[in-house]
């Protein structure tokens, strides 16, 4: 069995996914950072929502995007694309600005999305199902109540 060489048009999705993986990771970057503190009785308690809504979501897209292409490409494409512009944003820019700091947070959504995202595009794609529902017949049909098949 010979395999033909990818398709214009999944090249182009591919392309597409990588650039929605920079604008993830862009996006990412600033999310992550966004928090709840919750005053209790006995302390305040941090909710870093942001950082959690940003590694969901680049699972997510990640899933979706491998569901795409039918191919652990489409997620590897999010996630290089993600990784790329997660890096450039942790690096520091010539006026000495950083998106992603050196915090717990910061590193937390570093780390997790690195090994989440890796392991979301890793994780093999199933096969669609082709199965077609068909309806049901209007004309009602006598069903025995004893099983004709002998092994039962």
């Amino acid at each position: 069995m010979t395999r033909r060489a990818p398709g214009r048009l999944v090249l182009v999705r591919i392309a597409g996914l990588i650039a929605l993986g920079l604008v993830i990771g862009l996006l990412g970057s600033f999310v992550q950072a966004d928090r709840s503190i919750l005053p209790l009785p006995w302390g305040q308690v941090v909710l870093p929502w942001g950082m959690i809504l940003a590694v969901v979501t680049l699972v997510l897209v990640i899933r979706g995007a491998a569901w795409l292409i039918a191919s652990r490409a489409g997620g590897w494409a999010v996630f290089v694309g993600w990784l790329a512009s997660t890096v450039v944003m942790s690096a520091e820019s010539p006026s000495g600005d950083l998106a992603l700091s050196g915090g717990g947070r910061q590193m937390t959504y570093l780390l997790g999305g690195v090994i989440l995202g890796a392991a979301a595009a890793t994780f093999p794609v199933f096969a669609r199902s082709s199965h077609t529902i068909k309806a049901k017949s209007t004309t009602s049909e006598p069903t025995s109540t004893t099983s004709e098949d002998p092994q039962h």
